[in-house]
């Protein structure tokens, strides 16, 4: 049975002979229609944190689901990573749409660079050290963003994190994680998966694409490399085995309407779970109009890697 979302003349139907195995899924929060969550981040007692972008508010959902409004930045937030103080790092823009990366802590929310050369700062994940990286997906490249001197240069920039069209609002580059000493980013105007080799002192290889055809946001990886992937218009999670085979783990009927980001969960209780945030269609409303946004836990089976700043 395939999911509404791929039957929709607007999409190139990439997914329509995709293998299913449909997993249990749960209802974890939900958040009013028009919200649209962005990106999430769990810490090691089994908190999430979860960015909405249009608004600038940073979530926290306890791990019994009760969810309130943890900081508020003025301007937009995007990507979202834990520092080694376990502080929130929160990439996106001021209020002048200006880039910027914030630090979001019990007590308050601090500006610790501003990147005038970024055009969207999108997803982030730690290289190493007080490193990080920071997808740009309207510039096509990856910043370098070092936590402890607050400062941002150009890590990458390559035409398989480019975009395909100037006009097509689209994230080329925009998901980012490291499995095995490579980093995997997803490109999904382009619909692809590349990855980019790290040299012992962090710097880049060169890129190769790993997957074609999959249109991916942001994702996680199991430890047994299985890598997770959310769909975002296409309404849905795949899995992406390591020999790119893909497979559909859930879909619209699984309350994936608009999935954007995802994360294992860290403690006894859920560590092969993922738990996927979504923005209910705002990007591409189904018929049936824009759902409220949620965070789904879905059981996977596999135990996904350990988050370290």
């Amino acid at each position: 049975m395939r999911s509404s979302v791929l039957s929709n003349p607007q999409l190139p139907p990439i997914f329509d002979h995709t293998p299913k195995a449909i997993v249990s899924d749960f209802l974890f929060a939900e958040f009013p229609v028009n919200t649209f969550l962005e990106n999430i981040a769990i810490n090691a007692i089994g908190t999430l944190f979860v960015t909405s972008y249009e608004d600038g508010i940073i979530y926290e959902i306890s791990p019994t689901g009760q969810q309130r409004e943890f900081a508020r930045v003025d301007g937009k937030t995007a990507g979202i990573a834990f520092d080694k103080e376990g502080n929130l790092l929160v990439s996106g823009a001021t209020s002048q749409g200006v880039s910027a990366v914030f630090r979001v802590a019990q007590s308050g929310v601090e500006t610790l660079v501003t990147i005038a050369d970024a055009i969207f700062l999108n997803g982030m994940t730690h290289l190493m050290d007080d490193r990080y990286l920071i997808a740009d997906s309207y510039l096509g490249a990856i910043w370098e963003f070092n936590a402890t001197q607050k400062s941002a240069k150009v890590w990458l920039e390559h035409d398989l994190l480019d975009r395909r069209s100037l006009e097509n609002p689209i994230p080329a580059v925009n998901g980012l994680k490291i499995f095995q000493g490579i980093l995997y980013a997803s490109n999904t105007q382009y619909q692809h998966l590349v990855r980019i080799p790290i040299s012992s002192d962090g710097n880049p290889g060169t890129p190769e694409i790993f997957v074609q055809n999959a249109n991916i946001d942001d994702f996680a990886f199991d430890v047994q490399g299985n890598l997770y992937g959310t769909t975002h218009i296409y309404n849905s999670v795949v899995r992406i085995a390591s020999d790119g085979t893909i497979t559909t783990i859930a879909a619209v009927e699984q309350g994936m309407t608009g999935s954007t980001a995802l994360a294992f969960g860290r403690t006894e209780g859920d560590r092969t779970s993922i738990y996927v945030t979504t923005n209910g269609g705002m990007s591409l409303p189904p018929k049936t109009g824009v759902q409220p946004a949620k965070v789904v836990r879905l059981e996977v089976g596999v135990e996904g890697l350990a988050v370290t700043p």
